[in-house]
């Protein structure tokens, strides 16, 4: 396969219609965030990615970059990840600078670690040397993405009734 990592455009409008609903059809929380944001229609995430991407009506946020995950040049999202390149007091306690998540139908194929690690190389790029993750305790799926790709965890932290796990990769 040939997995990359690409910036949201209009190509991806249908694929993305298709993914968030795959999301919500399985009652799950739209992870990352990103995948979705507050955006009501494509033209609407097509904006507020960017604007995030270019540190522009933050609104609270970071300065942050959303992918997409597709196999070579076909437009079928697999999933999606964001980098935040900077941490407030939540996002280092809950967040970290990396969040990500594929559909539920392409789930159990290595799409999250390899996506990790392409998202890793990017951080690298801009001149990170360290990078936090976190995920729900119960997420065993995500611990092992993470430590595929060298993650070692540093403590635990509650927030409000779930168990936080922190995992730092040196990069």
């Amino acid at each position: 396969m040939n997995l990359k990592l690409v910036f949201p455009t209009e190509i991806y409008e249908d694929e993305w219609h298709s993914i968030v609903k795959e999301v919500e059809d399985a009652g799950e929380k739209m992870t990352p965030y990103s995948l979705k944001a507050s955006a009501n229609d494509y033209t609407e995430y097509l904006r507020i990615t960017r604007d995030v991407s270019n540190g522009v009506n933050l609104n609270g946020m970071v300065q942050a970059d959303t992918y997409f995950l597709v196999n070579g040049e076909d437009t079928r999202i697999l999933g999606a990840i964001n980098i935040r390149y900077s941490l407030t007091d939540y996002l280092l306690s809950y967040g970290g600078h990396v969040g990500y998540g594929i559909r539920p139908s392409e789930r159990k194929k290595g799409y999250a670690t390899r996506m990790l690690e392409m998202a890793l190389d990017i951080c690298r790029d801009r001149g990170m040397d360290r990078v936090l993750i976190t995920c729900n305790k119960s997420n065993t799926g995500s611990v092992k993405t993470m430590t595929k790709n060298g993650a070692v965890l540093e403590n635990e932290v509650q927030e409000n009734d779930k168990t936080v796990q922190r995992y730092w990769i040196a990069l």
